[in-house]
């Protein structure tokens, strides 16, 4: 009964934000900002972009799901497995869905390194070493990025080809159908992997109950290792992906990864579904604030807006969950 209630009061609150995202675009109509074929090509390119802002904030929520802890450096990880996708095909001549699989391979195992090597030594620090950690991590990456590959921006290979589709009046290009249908089968990986597969529900326990975990068996310490290695994982998917459709640079995922925090936020930062729902909401509010002549000029400040609102008015986010301590 309690689990059916959460369901409902999740879903009413997913409601709520779509239901204020339409009459914001209703309200801009109303006053002139906007048309109807305005309304649809902006929720249109934002679901797109939102699929990468959710599935880069699914990654943040992955690892502060199992140790707490915002990792800072999730966009310079997928930024720098990028290059290495980018190496793969363009040097080593693999196709590039062959470069995706073994790309998505090598930063899982990236993530389980850092895990093991950076973040193990210091699990019991204070919370803020921790993030001092992942800070430094961010700058050693993206020098590294720079020293090996240069700065100029590069052309990352599309297997989507060129051209839109024409979805309700509103024209989709092809790269950004093929990065919603790829990140939303990612997601669904996901999903499956932590609710069907005995590895991943112990990795649903570790997180939530780390004592009771050992004392049924489960290997907290390796758990959180596999909790890195797939969130390194979906950020190299979502990094290949963002490089598609713009171009590869090493600062590429900087503006990303705060869009996607304040998905993160927004959807709550202990909730996956509610980091993909946060997604897509902040891709579409960002398309209209950047389509509208009104609030032109502020895009990147929307995402500190939503961060704030959202703080201010529920600091769990729209569907975590409120932590209950007894005294």
């Amino acid at each position: 009964m309690v689990r059916v209630r959460g369901f409902a009061t999740q879903s009413m609150m997913v409601l709520a934000v779509l239901a204020a995202v339409y009459g914001l675009l209703l309200f801009m109509k109303v006053v002139g900002i906007s048309d109807v074929n305005f309304d649809r090509q902006q929720i249109a390119n934002g679901v797109a972009v939102g699929a990468i802002y959710g599935s880069v904030a699914l990654a943040l929520v992955l690892i502060f799901r199992s140790t707490d802890v915002v990792n800072f450096a999730q966009g310079e990880m997928a930024m720098f497995s990028t290059f290495i996708a980018w190496s793969l095909i363009t040097q080593l001549g693999m196709t590039f869905w062959v470069g995706f699989l073994v790309t998505v391979l090598l930063a899982s195992l990236l993530g389980a390194g850092v895990q093991r090597v950076v973040i193990k030594p210091v699990e019991s620090a204070p919370l803020l070493t921790i993030v001092i950690v992942t800070l430094g991590l961010f700058q050693v990456l993206n020098s590294g990025a720079n020293f090996i590959w240069q700065s100029q921006p590069k052309a990352f290979p599309t297997p989507f080809g060129k051209g839109s589709f024409n979805i309700f009046g509103a024209s989709i290009g092809k790269p950004s159908v093929g990065t919603l249908v790829v990140m939303l089968g990612v997601m669904l990986l996901v999903y499956a992997f932590f609710n069907y597969t005995k590895l991943g529900l112990a990795s649903r326990a570790a997180a939530q109950n780390p004592l009771a975990s050992r004392l049924c068996g489960v290997p907290v310490s390796w758990m959180l290792t596999i909790g890195w290695a797939l969130a390194a994982a979906v950020g190299a998917a979502a990094g290949m992906l963002v490089a598609n459709t713009l171009s590869l640079d090493p600062q590429m995922m900087v503006g990303v990864l705060l869009y996607a925090f304040a998905a993160a936020v927004l959807g709550g930062l202990d909730n996956p579904v509610g980091a993909i729902v946060g997604g897509f909401v902040v891709g579409i509010i960002q398309n209209v604030v950047i389509g509208s002549d009104l609030l032109k000029g502020i895009p990147d400040a929307m995402a500190f807006l939503v961060i704030i609102v959202v703080l201010v008015i529920r600091p769990t986010g729209l569907l975590g969950r409120r932590a209950v301590r007894q005294v």
